[in-house]
């Protein structure tokens, strides 16, 4: 048993790699970059996504670590996570929201280019006693998030045809990437994420997830319907390939982040799960009434 428990460690952070870049390629291959381009020169557009997910949304995760007696490690991750918004599972979410898929196809690049930019500069402003620099968590982000993205967006945009062959493959990949490291996480980490029962880790995570949701769904700022399901959905959500490569980044990481990170994964989809096809009522009905 310590064997398959040595093995599952060696091969946990390689896993977390791929796991990361496949569903960061996956989301690129989704994403077209002329209308993207034309969506964000857009004021409004990048306005709305800059407040909401890097003042609004770390100014909500440092009130709920003042708020709530969290234990250093889950106030961590809070802190992490705030910076980093739109999950990996945003393109299927948005499509049982009757979201607007090009607003999507804009907003997701921008996160997560935001997202590599501020999440490495205000994680040691808001993490006391953080001692790694802002470069050394810049560095993992660039590499695991930003250029698979990249990537991803250009064989989209200038191969479409390649694009079309190869996303089924990687969409695939990061299917099971993401299984096997739930399922390593478990083995790895059951007692530590066992040890956030009363702890106030999932209540933390809950209200951060529910209170940006409701904030950008019905502050839209005239947003359509169909947007602001888009916007709500990726700000509620959180990047969970740079939360875990923010906390990976950390020297001499306590174990209960990694558990708190994989139940972050876990009840974001299933909170996601529930609240899109209700969005998408919301849109239907808009349509209906020709205020989409």
């Amino acid at each position: 048993m310590n064997a398959v428990i040595q093995f599952c460690q060696t091969i946990f952070n390689p896993v977390v790699i791929i796991f990361t870049i496949s569903n960061l390629a996956s989301m690129g291959l989704q994403v077209n970059i002329p209308p993207v381009l034309k969506t964000m020169r857009n004021p409004k557009f990048l306005g709305l996504v800059l407040v909401w997910g890097w003042v609004v949304g770390p100014a909500l995760g440092y009130l709920i670590t003042m708020v709530l007696p969290l234990a250093e490690p889950y106030a961590t991750v809070v802190l992490i996570a705030c910076l980093a918004p739109c999950a990996p599972f945003l393109p299927p979410m948005v499509e049982k929201a009757r979201g607007d898929m090009d607003f999507a196809g804009a907003f997701i690049p921008l996160a997560a280019i935001g997202t590599v930019v501020f999440l490495p500069m205000l994680a040691p402003l808001l993490i006391k006693g953080l001692t790694i620099s802002s470069m050394a968590l810049a560095k993992p982000l660039v590499i695991t998030v930003l250029i698979p993205l990249l990537i991803g967006a250009v064989i989209r945009t200038y191969t479409a045809l390649v694009a079309n062959k190869i996303f089924p493959a990687v969409k695939r990949l990061a299917g099971l990437s993401t299984a096997l490291t739930i399922l390593l996480a478990f083995l790895l980490y059951t007692k530590q994420m066992l040890a956030t029962a009363g702890s106030f880790a999932l209540l933390s995570m809950t209200m951060f997830m529910v209170v940006m949701g409701l904030l950008t769904y019905h502050f839209g700022f005239g947003l359509k319907q169909a947007q602001r399901s888009v916007m709500s959905l990726g700000m509620g959500t959180r990047n969970i390939a740079a939360v875990f490569a923010g906390v990976l980044a950390i020297p001499n990481g306590d174990p209960r982040m990694l558990a708190m990170v994989i139940m972050w994964t876990l009840w974001s989809f299933i909170l996601s799960l529930i609240v899109a096809p209700i969005m998408g009522k919301q849109t239907d009905k808009a349509v209906e009434g020709g205020a989409a």
